[in-house]
C-alpha cells in the first residue's frame, strides 16, 4: 500500500496542537473508478479467489508487483480487505467458532453451536414443465411457526396450450454455519483488471492526486 500513497500528495499537520507542523501524506485524498468503468466487461477477467490467495498474492501473478493489489481492492469496491475478501478455509471456521462462541452452551463450541442452530427457515416451490423439463425454483424466507406447517406436496397444473406444469412444494432450514459460508463464497468472484489496463489506471491516478 506504500507504493498507492505514494501518488497522494502532502499537507501539513499539527500532531501536538502546537506551532510546530509536520508535512504528512494526505490520506484523506480519495480515488475510485467510476461506475461504467467497474462494469465494463471488456476491462476485466472474472476470478475465483482460491484459499492460498490474497490480494497480494493475485497482484503480483497478475501484474508481476504485489504492489498492485490496490487495483484489486478498489474494482471490487473491498474497504476491508480482511472481511470483504473471502476468508480461506481454516480461517472463516475460526471466524465462525469465535463469533458464536458467547451464544454456545457450556462445553460446546461456537462452530457446533452454529452448525447446529437454524437461522432461516425456508418455502421451495418448484415448477417444472413436462415438456421441456425446464425448472423454476422459488425460494422464500419464511417464519418458523409457518415452516411447521408446510408440508411437502406435489401436484399438476395444465395450462390452456396443454403443457403440464410440476409443482412440487418443500421446505429446509439454512444454519447459522451454513449462513456465514455462504456469505464467504459469495465474495469467492471477483473482477481483475486485464493487465493492458493497468499502466493506463496508474497514469490517470498520478494524474488527478498530483
Amino acid at each position: 500500500m506504500s507504493k498507492y500513497f505514494s501518488y497522494f500528495s502532502k499537507t501539513v499537520y499539527s500532531l501536538d496542537n502546537s506551532n510546530n507542523v509536520d508535512v504528512v501524506t494526505d490520506i484523506t485524498t480519495r480515488f475510485a473508478f467510476e461506475k461504467t468503468f467497474q462494469n465494463n466487461s471488456s476491462v476485466y477477467y472474472e476470478y475465483d479467489v482460491q484459499d492460498s490467495d490474497t490480494p497480494e498474492i493475485i497482484a503480483n501473478k497478475m501484474y508481476g508487483s504485489s504492489d498492485k493489489y490496490w487495483i484489486i481492492l478498489m474494482l471490487n469496491q473491498i474497504i476491508d480487505p480482511q472481511f470483504d475478501f473471502p476468508l480461506d478455509q481454516r480461517t472463516i471456521i475460526s471466524f465462525i467458532d469465535e463469533k458464536y462462541s458467547a451464544n454456545a452452551n457450556i462445553g460446546q463450541t461456537g462452530i457446533a453451536w452454529a452448525q447446529s442452530n437454524v437461522k432461516a427457515y425456508y418455502k421451495i416451490e418448484t415448477r417444472t414443465t413436462i415438456s421441456t423439463d425446464t425448472e423454476l425454483k422459488n425460494r422464500l424466507e419464511i417464519d418458523a411457526n409457518t415452516y411447521a406447517n408446510v408440508a411437502s406436496s406435489t401436484s399438476n397444473l395444465t395450462l390452456n396450450d396443454g403443457n403440464i406444469i410440476k409443482i412440487a412444494i418443500s421446505k429446509e432450514t439454512e444454519s447459522y454455519y451454513d449462513y456465514e459460508v455462504k456469505q464467504n463464497e459469495s465474495k469467492r468472484t471477483i473482477k481483475l483488471l486485464k493487465p493492458e489496463f493497468v499502466s493506463v489506471i496508474e497514469n490517470e491516478i498520478v494524474n488527478i492526486l498530483s
